[in-house]
């Protein structure tokens, strides 16, 4: 990680915080799910800014996920990037109101970057309380058709500068490690906000590469597709999915056995792709609710239209599985973490 928290920000927040929300947490705790959310508002925040998938499916879900909550809270969606959504994650766990008004979505590879004990961290993503996955992610990493970057291969012969979204992003984690692992010579160029941010940046010719999902791609970019101004390099899973049988997979690019394991481990996180959480200490009842509200919302005939309409995918995961995937995760073998550790912390 090359983030590190402001600390004089994040005390005078929390502070506030705290008197804020303080003051009423006892009536709110003796309140029982199916009358606390009525006439309340649920803030849902998103760890990304505009154009991407994290922000894509957060909008969605606030559109509709209320009317399966009893009491049909409202639900606004508010972006609050940064750090790769490190900023946020820290700030539902340290900060935010622990009486489910409010929930979040945050990078893919929260747990990864625990287990690795990156800095600036100051969550436990198995204390998280996760509602639930929208879909999965599949992310790729492309070039511009001007690049010398064709295929995977022409990078380890290339420099190649890519655009970087935040440290707990793939969009520096996999160049990072393909690095070390494959002999790219991936140049990242961090500060971009969002994957659709990036992606201008690389269409403008200020880097060769970027990274977004292979939904975003499809929904939002089919032109690039259908045009042939996108090479896609690799697919950032464990096994090729069936839309990119020609595209390499990530753990492919391994040159040892102990490549492809560290490879695997780090794209794992695709399969938390798009999932939502609330902090930690909430009732459990809340908490239950959400994840049965979060449920009946990826089966709602008009959640699901949109989904379509915006040419994303709802493959969902409920909250009691996406739990100990991510506690899974966090207890990663202590040799395997210590080593992806060195290769993320080289560039500091």
């Amino acid at each position: 990680m090359r983030w590190q928290a402001g600390r004089d920000w994040f005390v005078v927040l929390w502070a506030s915080a705290a008197l804020s929300w303080g003051l009423g947490a006892t009536g709110a705790s003796a309140q029982g799910a199916d009358t606390f959310f009525k006439g309340r508002t649920i803030n849902l925040y998103i760890g990304f800014g505009p154009g991407g998938t994290y922000d894509l499916y957060a909008r969605l879900l606030a559109r509709h996920m209320g009317k399966h909550i009893p009491g049909n809270p409202g639900i606004v969606a508010q972006a609050m990037p940064g750090a790769g959504s490190i900023t946020l994650a820290n700030f539902l766990f340290n900060v935010a109101p622990k009486d489910g008004t409010a929930i979040g979505i945050v990078a893919q590879a929260v747990a990864v970057e625990e287990a690795l004990k990156s800095s600036g961290i100051a969550y436990k993503a198995g204390e998280f309380n996760w509602i639930g996955r929208a879909a999965p992610a599949v992310e790729l990493i492309m070039s511009w058709h001007t690049s010398k970057a064709k295929r995977i291969e022409d990078t380890r012969e290339h420099d190649t500068p890519t655009a970087g979204t935040g440290p707990a992003s793939p969009s520096e984690g996999i160049p990072r490690l393909l690095n070390a692992t494959y002999g790219s010579r991936f140049r990242i160029i961090s500060g971009y906000q969002a994957s659709a941010i990036g992606l201008l940046a690389m269409e403008k010719g200020e880097v060769d590469t970027a990274q977004t999902s292979w939904s975003t791609l499809r929904a939002t970019k089919p032109q690039w597709l259908r045009d042939k101004h996108v090479n896609i390099l690799t697919q950032s899973t464990l096994t090729r999915i069936p839309d990119l049988q020609h595209v390499p997979a990530v753990v492919e690019l391994g040159r040892t056995a102990e490549d492809k394991a560290l490879l695997a481990f780090y794209v794992s996180s695709a399969e938390v792709g798009r999932s939502f959480l609330a902090p930690p200490g909430m009732p459990a009842d809340r908490v239950a609710t959400l994840r049965r509200a979060f449920d009946a919302t990826m089966q709602d005939g008009e959640f699901k239209a949109e989904v379509e309409k915006a040419g994303a995918e709802v493959a969902p995961l409920t909250g009691e599985r996406l739990q100990q995937l991510i506690a899974d995760t966090v207890k990663a073998p202590p040799e395997l973490v210590a080593r992806m550790k060195a290769i993320l912390d080289a560039s500091k």
